[in-house]
């Protein structure tokens, strides 16, 4: 059995700079990498670094990047054979400059993600015998986001739902096909309409998410903990300590840890106190993809901070 991701997979070109240019400005910047990204393959090289056996589902042009990025995915130990390669487009690509004080600017061209479509929530169906959970994001048309959620859901596979980007025009059927949703306070209130930055508003906002038919709302609010209800259960998880260098794919890494503990056959609890701790570790280390845990990491983290592995 295995974990299916379906989204995004990016190359992320990026350029750090003294400060961002105005418009008609040409600057000389200080720095320049390439590293792979997007959500969806954010998750599954999570996912896959946990020792949880994983299958990426979506897209990649024909370009160089594509190349680079099927690697990247085979390397960190993700079954990417049911990526699809499209000849009509460029690859998903991510053009970031980052200044002398964190700030950005980020364009981001879609590629290939954005023709993801019915064709390939086909080919996940082929897969859904064989899966436990199917991991969903918004960096793909949210036609077929909804298309897989569906064909999950007949299935009986466990949907978790990622809503990031934050949007607020979510179709009313999707919350119906989702297991669990895992936003974080933007993307919360973004949903719901609401501001969320406590453990109070986020609550409010999981109780909102619920009645929409969700059967379980995890509320991400970074290093003021986490909040997960269902329509049993009401509780708060902390955040654990950590020096933060960089939150790029903690929340990633969180749905990463949250999987991998439901698919170990943990319960609810212990599998946000998984999601936490995967979100902690990717924030103490630059980049995407580079920040995320290995189970060997992982392991020791946890068992530094008291957290059985075995616990349920």
């Amino acid at each position: 059995m295995s974990i299916i991701v379906f989204g995004s997979i990016n190359i992320d070109l990026v350029v750090t700079a003294p400060r961002l240019p105005v418009a008609g400005e040409t600057l000389l910047g200080n720095n320049f990498f390439q590293v792979p990204g997007g959500k969806g393959a954010n998750q599954a090289v999570a996912l896959a670094r946990l020792e949880i056996p994983t299958q990426m589902v979506g897209r990649v042009g024909t370009d160089s990047f594509a190349s680079e990025l099927l690697y990247n995915l085979a390397n960190s130990g993700v079954d990417s054979s049911n990526v699809s390669i499209d000849e009509t487009v460029s690859s998903g690509v991510a053009i970031i400059a980052v200044d002398d004080r964190s700030e950005n600017q980020i364009i981001v061209i879609p590629g290939a993600n954005g023709r993801v479509n019915q064709e390939d929530v086909e080919q996940l169906s082929d897969l859904l015998p064989n899966s436990t959970a199917l991991l969903l994001q918004f960096e793909i048309p949210m036609a077929a986001v909804v298309a897989a959620a569906k064909a999950a859901h007949q299935a009986g596979v466990k949907v978790i739902l990622d809503p990031a980007p934050a949007q607020s025009n979510v179709p009313d059927e999707l919350y119906a096909l989702v297991d669990i949703i895992t936003p974080n306070e933007v993307e919360a209130g973004q949903l719901v309409g609401i501001s969320v930055n406590n453990a109070e508003s986020a609550k409010e906002a999981a109780a909102v998410l619920l009645q929409r038919g969700v059967k379980c709302a995890i509320v991400k609010l970074g290093a003021k903990g986490v909040v997960c209800a269902t329509a049993e259960e009401t509780f708060f998880v902390p955040a654990f300590a950590v020096q933060a260098v960089d939150t790029v794919a903690a929340g990633d890494a969180f749905n990463g840890g949250l999987a991998a503990a439901l698919y170990n056959g943990m319960s609810l609890h212990q599998a946000v106190v998984w999601g936490a701790a995967a979100g902690a570790l990717a924030a103490t280390k630059a980049g995407a993809q580079t920040s995320l845990p290995d189970k060997f990491t992982f392991d020791a983290f946890l068992k530094e901070r008291g957290v059985l592995k075995d616990e349920v």
